[in-house]
């Protein structure tokens, strides 16, 4: 009953994030979801496209060179190497659902029904969302219950996704669903058994370099 406890809080903290990334006006547009619309671009202040791929970069370089550092070794590291699976699952499916439906950004449109226009067109979902999502999933997931401050993760991907959309790299919609996309791994990767990609790695990196050179 405790786990079933923690995993409903979980969702709803997940539901309340992806919620949050809608504007309130953003209900009337277009799109498959009929939300779809350009915002005044905004490339100012903390919007601006530098911090966002700041964000990523950084969101990435901590995962995995923390896992590399701290191993499989303890819950840090477990959690760590669980959103390198989440992200490399979550990177390899926006790839080829980018490259299927083939979407304009609205940088290159101001309609948001315009899919499988070419390779050019790789707006839904959005990439940067979804691995940011994927990455924070598995701390919450782990740490949520007996540090609810951890889910403030929640709000990086929640400033990329308006980011993206202010800066007019994804609609409404490609952002959501990259959420969507990325948390569903978190998940997926929180519930399996054991990180999966670094067992199809030499054993050394279960050890990791800190416990590795500090014996």
């Amino acid at each position: 009953m405790a786990a079933l406890r923690s995993r409903s809080h979980f969702f709803l903290q997940a539901m309340l994030c992806v919620a949050c990334l809608l504007p309130s006006s953003a209900w009337a547009g277009g799109g498959f979801l009929g939300i779809d619309h350009r915002v005044a671009y905004d490339n100012r202040g903390i919007w601006n496209r530098n911090i966002q791929s700041g964000v990523l970069d950084g969101t990435v370089a901590f995962v995995g060179l923390g896992a590399l550092a701290f191993g499989d070794q303890d819950k840090f590291g477990d959690t760590l190497w669980r959103s390198v699976d989440a992200m490399v699952f979550t990177g390899v499916t926006t790839e080829v659902m980018k490259y299927s439906f083939q979407r304009e950004r609205p940088s290159q449109t101001s309609n948001p029904n315009l899919f499988f226009r070419g390779t050019h067109a790789q707006s839904f979902p959005s990439g940067e969302v979804s691995a940011i999502s994927a990455a924070v999933t598995p701390f919450m997931a782990a740490y949520g219950e007996d540090h609810p401050a951890v889910y403030a993760l929640a709000l990086l991907p929640a400033y990329d996704a308006v980011a993206r959309v202010k800066t007019r790299g994804h609609w409404q919609s490609d952002v959501l669903v990259g959420a969507g996309v990325g948390v569903g791994f978190g998940i997926y990767a929180s519930r399996r058994h054991s990180p999966l990609i670094i067992s199809w790695l030499p054993g050394g990196f279960k050890i990791g370099f800190i416990h590795r050179f500090n014996p």
